[in-house]
């Protein structure tokens, strides 16, 4: 666990639990270590816009699997 003074650990760590692919904590790494922060923040837009696409692809399977479910027990019940 990263000390709270230590920026980079911290930084580091909340990429990976945000599920930041290596590339993209390497390169928010290297700008942050030349304290480049304003070029992070599209970065960190674009792995927020993947997750939420990922949320809702996960929210279309489960609409679907639950019309099957409902489908079944109408049908057969």
């Amino acid at each position: 666990m990263s000390e709270a003074s230590d920026t980079m650990g911290i930084l580091h760590q909340n990429l990976i639990d945000a599920g930041c692919r290596e590339d993209l904590i390497e390169t928010c790494m290297e700008l942050a270590k030349a304290n480049m922060w304003n070029r992070i923040l599209p970065l960190l837009g674009e792995q927020r816009i993947n997750l939420l696409d990922a949320v809702h692809d996960g929210q279309k399977q489960i609409d679907c699997l639950d019309y099957l479910v409902y489908s079944i027990n109408k049908k057969h019940i």
